[in-house]
């Protein structure tokens, strides 16, 4: 989890930090069981002939008074007790050739690492279970407030990530094939990361390379690549770029499922090379961690979920909800890459997803939890599936209008011309790859688009690095759109026609959403005193 994001987290769970008494006044040791098997061999030896195990993922979620769950919610915690028939995980024979343990993996939550197979291929292994340890302050660790934040893992449903594979084939997005595995109690084939699965539920899938191999619309791929790498690629070599439709079919279907968690680095990109140079990044989603998240049923978590705190921790119901809330984690990738999408392409693809989601999709997607958890959850999940199918191009046009209202428009490490033809009720930009020279051809064309007055109140535009030509002409009187342009670093120049009227130059500093250093070009946050916003307005 990126520190912008976990600071975040932080924060929800520091403004309620009186609530943690009732969990008592310092984290408890014992915190999670040490095996997930019911019944009477929970704790007898395992023997190795043993092809499967009845689990409970998260037994100690459910082992609290109603009073507890009053203040801290229900969340999915009968899900996390329910048992569930999971074959044992058997290295050797998991998959055809075996896996042996590369390396260890994990943000400031997650249990995982990487199992390497036969012919350098990669596949994950994460636990259900969480420890969100890490995304508190090292002084707070010891406290109770460790256990509310430990607890808060029960508002997310630990087998959703099964269902999401029909679903996401029917929309045509790229999607990885989770499969149930038990870690056996003495297990200590995972190298030095054994002791951290030893009798634990996980889910293992398979990477890139299979995953290709098994993905038509992914043939011809000649590399997968991280989300902030892909992000670092196209900062320094401007010919390649994000395929804009592919992603919003994706993020169409991350809400629809109620996926809040969405940043950056849950994205795994495919590389496709094209004539001149140019790469077409294609988007794969990853990480299925918080579909259908429910957060919102107890006092303590309804109030950490309020819009001046941390509305991103969204509940999925049969509505969308406070939808701000839903995108916000990722608010930056979705500014990258949806930037030339217009209304008319959201409406597109929000029907045409609607058309490849019928009722037997949702349903048999269902079936793929399992029996226990079905029975818990299947017809509430289904029916809130199928209610927002139904509202989807309504909040695939809210999606838009967010987006539209303040874009954002980077530029690269390379010097460019942003040409800005400023009017009354629209403004069009054009960016070219080439600063210095007249942009007459097409082939130096890399991005254009009219933002109109109606949706759009603020337009940002970054030159990052390189020495940038802002190119302004305003024609004619009325409000246009107001336009900030941030030079970043380099020699950068505004040639100005007509009238300046909500204009502002910004020469040596990145935008909110961008920053000019060149390491990490995406992740700065800079917000302006309200001296400048003034000045501004």
């Amino acid at each position: 989890m990126p520190l912008f994001y976990r600071s975040f987290y932080q924060r929800g769970w520091l403004a309620l930090a009186w609530v943690g008494l009732l969990a008592g006044g310092c984290a408890r040791r014992n915190y999670f069981l040490p095996d997930s098997r019911v019944g009477a061999t929970a704790t007898a030896p395992l023997p190795a002939t043993t092809d499967s195990v009845r689990v409970a993922a998260g037994r100690h979620y459910s082992q609290h008074s109603d009073l507890y769950y009053l203040f801290l919610g229900r969340h999915y915690r009968p899900v996390w007790a329910a048992p569930v028939t999971v074959p044992v995980l058997r290295l050797a024979t998991v998959v055809p050739g075996g896996l042996r343990p590369g390396k260890a993996g994990g943000g400031f939550q997650s249990i995982s690492m990487t199992l390497e197979g036969k012919q350098d291929r990669e596949y994950a292994l994460r636990a259900l279970d969480k420890d969100p340890a890490k995304t508190l302050p090292k002084v707070l660790r010891a406290t109770f407030l460790l256990n509310v934040v430990r607890d808060a893992t029960s508002a997310a449903n630990p087998y959703a990530a099964l269902t999401v594979p029909p679903l996401a084939r029917a929309a045509g997005v790229p999607h990885t094939r989770p499969q149930l595995v038990y870690v056996r109690p003495d297990e200590t084939g995972l190298g030095p990361g054994s002791e951290r699965f030893q009798g634990k539920v996980a889910l293992l899938e398979e990477k890139y390379e299979e995953l290709a191999s098994r993905t038509p619309d992914l043939a011809g791929a000649t590399n997968f690549v991280g989300g902030e790498t892909v992000l670092k690629k196209t900062y320094y070599q401007p010919a390649g770029y994000l395929d804009q439709p592919a992603f919003l079919r994706a993020r169409l279907l991350d809400l629809l499922l109620g996926d809040w968690d969405r940043h950056e680095r849950q994205w795994d990109w495919a590389a496709f090379p094209e004539a001149n140079s140019r790469t077409r990044y294609q988007p794969i989603p990853k990480d299925r961690d918080q579909v259908y998240f429910r957060f919102d049923d107890g006092l303590v978590p309804w109030l950490a979920s309020r819009r001046f705190i941390a509305p991103q921790f969204h509940t999925f119901r049969a509505s969308y909800g406070y939808l701000p809330g839903l995108i916000y984690q990722a608010e930056f990738i979705d500014r990258r890459g949806l930037s030339q999408l217009k209304r008319a392409d959201f409406q597109r693809i929000a029907a045409d997803l609607q058309r490849r989601l019928p009722d037997s999709v949702i349903e048999r997607a269902m079936r793929r939890l399992p029996p226990a958890v079905f029975a818990l959850e299947g017809a509430r999940l289904g029916g809130a599936l199928k209610t927002r199918r139904q509202h989807l191009p309504r909040a695939a046009d809210e999606f838009y209008q967010l987006l539209a209202r303040e874009p954002n428009l980077g530029g690269s490490a390379q010097a460019e011309r942003f040409v800005v033809r400023r009017f009354a009720d629209s403004t069009t930009v054009q960016v070219f790859s080439s600063a210095r020279h007249a942009p007459t051809t097409a082939d130096t064309l890399r991005f254009r688009r009219t933002y109109f007055t109606a949706e759009t109140r603020t337009l940002l535009l970054d030159g990052l690095d390189g020495d940038d030509i802002f190119d302004v002409t305003t024609t004619g009187g009325g409000r246009p759109i107001r336009l900030r342009l941030y030079g970043g670093t380099g020699q950068d120049q505004l040639l100005r026609q007509g009238n300046a009227r909500h204009l502002r130059l910004y020469p040596d500093e990145a935008s909110d959403l961008t920053a000019a250093q060149s390491e990490r070009p995406y992740l700065s946050r800079r917000r302006h005193t309200p001296a400048e916003r003034t000045a501004e307005n």
